[in-house]
């Protein structure tokens, strides 16, 4: 069944939705103004760098004088040596990572991501996992299998396992996105939501791994996690659609259309276009699950969408 809508006589025309061009484009400016990483080389942060690692190694190095013997120094001496050859790595990393958020700033054209990603392959080695992100985030704007092929190139037993994580929680994201959702349940099964301390980055896992386990079968398991973080909290304002998209899977799956219905509803409040993520263009036999979604949650989703008069009148869903 197709249908289309008009705006009420008297009421002023729908604001047009973006379209995936202007989508794009959009993202590609939130990535360039994106804050850089802090200058390592900077003087604040070398005093912070130096206190920290300069301060715990003159106690070590006291207390192995004031103790007999050559074994406590040569013990100092190894943690000294280990702590400045860490130092010595932060400071390129971050320096590295500096400089790919720089190349991904200019990237605000199509011809700009592709002069950004011609000189990511230039600049990095082509195992480095900072440039491969990068890269795929432009990639992912134009191609999203090609920015997945780009992911799967980092060896997830060869990096350190936060890196792996992230890796594995991108590549889940496009894989669900593409609804491809057992392919990404593979993927966020591997993933340890302890390893990651930093607030933002564990709410932005725990979309992904949510969404995947409530796709999946595992809407209840989906929901202990999720209700762990709120989306109203403003550290995670950056993520605020994407936990209430996971939250309308698990609902949807766990039969809970009351809570289902309030998170569509505050998603059309943010931006109703939204809702278009959960509607499909073609249809699937009866009974079952189209990509994933819910037929209650696609059916409040399609109504709610229409009801919002943010649909154009050229606008057709196939249902």
């Amino acid at each position: 069944m197709k249908t289309s809508a008009k705006p009420a006589a008297g009421k002023l025309p729908a604001k047009k939705p973006q379209s995936a061009k202007q989508a794009r484009e959009e993202l590609a400016a939130a990535l360039r103004d994106k804050p850089l990483p802090p200058d390592p080389l900077s003087a604040m942060n070398l005093r912070s760098l130096g206190l920290r690692v300069g301060v715990p190694a003159l106690i070590l190095w006291i207390i192995a004088f004031a103790i007999p013997g050559w074994i406590p120094k040569v013990v100092v001496g190894v943690l000294t040596l280990a702590a400045a050859g860490l130092a010595l790595w932060v400071i390129r990393f971050t320096k590295k990572s500096r400089a790919v958020a720089q190349i991904v700033r200019e990237a605000d054209t199509a011809e700009g991501r592709k002069d950004a990603i011609n000189k990511l392959d230039a600049e990095f080695k082509k195992d480095d996992t900072s440039a491969i992100f990068a890269k795929a985030q432009l990639q992912l704007q134009e191609d999203p299998r090609l920015a997945l092929r780009t992911l799967e190139t980092i060896k997830l037993d060869k990096v350190m396992a936060p890196m792996a994580d992230q890796a594995r929680a991108q590549r889940a994201m496009i894989h669900l996105t593409l609804g491809e959702t057992d392919e990404a349940r593979g993927l966020v099964d591997k993933i340890d939501m302890g390893r990651h301390k930093d607030a933002k980055e564990r709410a932005m896992m725990a979309s992904i791994v949510g969404e995947a386990w409530a796709r999946t079968g595992q809407a209840k398991k989906a929901i202990e996690l999720l209700e762990t973080f709120d989306p109203n909290d403003p550290a995670y304002v950056d993520l605020r659609p994407q936990l209430l998209r996971a939250r309308a899977f698990a609902y949807a799956w766990a039969n809970n259309t009351k809570l289902m219905k309030q998170v569509l509803h505050r998603m059309k409040d943010l931006n109703p276009q939204f809702l278009s993520g959960f509607i499909t263009k073609k249809k699937v036999p009866m009974g079952v699950p189209p990509r994933g979604v819910h037929p209650a949650l696609e059916k409040e989703a399609f109504d709610m969408l229409m009801r919002s008069g943010a649909v154009p009148r050229k606008m057709e869903f196939r249902r």
